[in-house]
């Protein structure tokens, strides 16, 4: 076991100073709740390996670029740890998996009913952007 198959990818995709967050469906883990888009990490794969697969299959998106993980949670309820890494796209995301889209800007992503883990991220997020 390498461990990849305890992670998940969160894309963070970022267009014109706003951020895709996706609502997952009901039926899942944290159902109805808002999420940086992405999926777990299968056997052998690499979180840019991931990001390809996970957004192609739930978004429709291309990946053009994937960079740096800018924050790690873990996921109490699953056990996974979530790796909120920078993602680049091309074109404009499907509601093939999820039941809605939004673009947001920093500041409104923590008034979204969000998934535990991306709540910290979004609180992380926030005050990164405060620093600068």
């Amino acid at each position: 076991m390498t461990g990849e198959e305890n992670r998940v990818l969160a894309a963070v995709i970022e267009r014109t100073g706003r951020f895709l967050l996706c609502r997952r469906p009901e039926h899942k883990n944290h159902g109805g709740l808002f999420e940086f888009p992405g999926g777990k990490l299968e056997v052998g794969e690499c979180l840019a390996d991931a990001a390809r697969r996970e957004l192609q299959e739930e978004l429709a998106l291309e990946v053009l670029d994937v960079g740096a993980v800018l924050f790690f949670a873990l996921d109490k309820s699953s056990g996974l740890t979530i790796c909120f890494t920078a993602v680049s796209v091309l074109g404009e995301p499907q509601l093939i998996e999820h039941s809605e889209l939004c673009w947001v800007e920093p500041c409104e992503v923590v008034g979204l009913p969000l998934a535990p883990s991306d709540r910290l991220f979004a609180e992380f997020l926030l005050a990164e952007i405060g620093k600068n």
